[in-house]
C-alpha cells in the first residue's frame, strides 16, 4: 500500500508527462494559467496605480511557489529539479513578484513554459486528435519562434519602455523586436546604451536562426515521428512501410486511430 505522499508524487508525475485525457486536461489548465500570468504582465501599466495590483501580484507569487513545490516533488531528485533552467526562471519571476517596488516585473519569462509545451505530450496528442499530427515539427517551430518574440519583446518593454503609459510601451517594444528579427532596421526606434546594443545583436542572431528553422520546417517534406524498433530512426515518410535505414517493417498508426 502506497503512502499518501507517494500517491501524490505519482499523480504529479502523471500530470507532467502523462498522455491520457486526465493528464492532458491538467496540462491545458497549467498552460492557461501561464497565459493568464502573461496577461497580468501586459495589463501592468493599467493596474499599477490600483490597490488590486498588489493583491493579484502576490496571488500570482503564491501560485508560482505552489507550482514550484509540486514540480520539485515530482522530480526524480532535488538535484535534477534545481538543474532545470525553468526552475531558475521561476525563481527570477518569483523575486520580481515579491518585490515589485524594487525589481522590474519579469513575469513575461513565464512564456518560457510554453516553450516546453513543444516537447510535451500536450502538443503531440492535441495535434494528433485534431488530425494534424504530421504538422508537429511545423507547430513546434512556430511555437518556439513566437515564444522568442514575446520573450525579447517583454525584456525590451521591461528594460526600456516600461515607464510609458498604456500600451504604447509594449507596442514600441514589439515593433522594435519584429524590425530587428527581420533585419528590416528602420532605425526610428533604437535601444540606448551598451545594453541596448547587446540586446539588438542577440535578437538578430537568435531570431534569424529560429526564423530559418521555421522556414525549413515549412518547406521540407512532411515526416512522422515514429521510432524504428530495430535501429531507432525517428523520422519516416507518412506512408512508410519499411524503415529506410534498416528495412524493418513499420506499423505507423494513423492520426485518427
Amino acid at each position: 500500500m502506497t503512502s499518501p505522499l507517494a500517491d501524490l508524487r505519482h499523480k504529479l508525475q502523471r500530470i507532467e508527462r502523462g498522455h491520457d485525457r486526465w493528464a492532458l486536461r491538467w496540462q491545458v489548465l497549467l498552460a492557461t494559467v501561464d497565459l493568464a500570468i502573461l496577461a497580468f504582465f501586459l495589463l501592468g501599466p493599467y493596474l499599477r496605480t490600483r490597490p488590486t495590483y498588489l493583491i493579484i501580484d502576490y496571488g500570482v507569487a503564491l501560485w508560482i511557489m505552489a507550482e514550484m513545490a509540486a514540480r520539485a516533488l515530482a522530480a526524480p531528485s532535488l538535484r535534477v529539479w534545481i538543474s532545470r533552467a525553468l526552475t531558475w526562471i521561476d525563481l527570477v519571476v518569483l523575486a520580481t513578484l515579491l518585490f515589485p517596488d524594487l525589481l522590474y516585473n519579469f513575469a513575461f519569462l513565464r512564456v518560457m513554459r510554453l516553450w516546453a509545451v513543444g516537447d510535451s505530450p500536450l502538443l503531440r496528442q492535441g495535434l494528433r486528435r485534431l488530425g494534424y499530427g504530421h504538422l508537429q515539427d511545423v507547430a513546434k517551430a512556430v511555437l518556439h519562434f513566437l515564444v522568442f518574440l514575446f520573450v525579447v519583446t517583454g525584456f525590451v518593454y521591461t528594460s526600456f519602455f516600461y515607464d510609458r503609459e498604456g500600451s504604447e510601451g509594449f507596442v514600441d517594444a514589439l515593433y522594435f523586436t519584429v524590425a530587428t528579427v527581420t533585419t528590416t532596421g528602420f532605425g526610428d526606434i533604437t535601444l540606448p546604451g551598451t545594453l541596448g546594443k547587446l540586446t539588438s545583436v542577440a535578437t538578430m542572431i537568435i531570431g534569424i536562426s529560429l526564423f530559418v528553422r521555421l522556414a525549413q520546417a515549412v518547406v521540407r517534406p512532411l515526416k512522422v515521428q515514429f521510432p524504428c524498433p530495430r535501429c531507432g530512426l525517428q523520422r519516416h515518410d507518412l506512408d512508410a512501410v519499411h524503415c529506410k535505414a534498416c528495412g524493418e517493417i513499420l506499423n505507423i498508426p494513423n492520426d485518427d486511430g
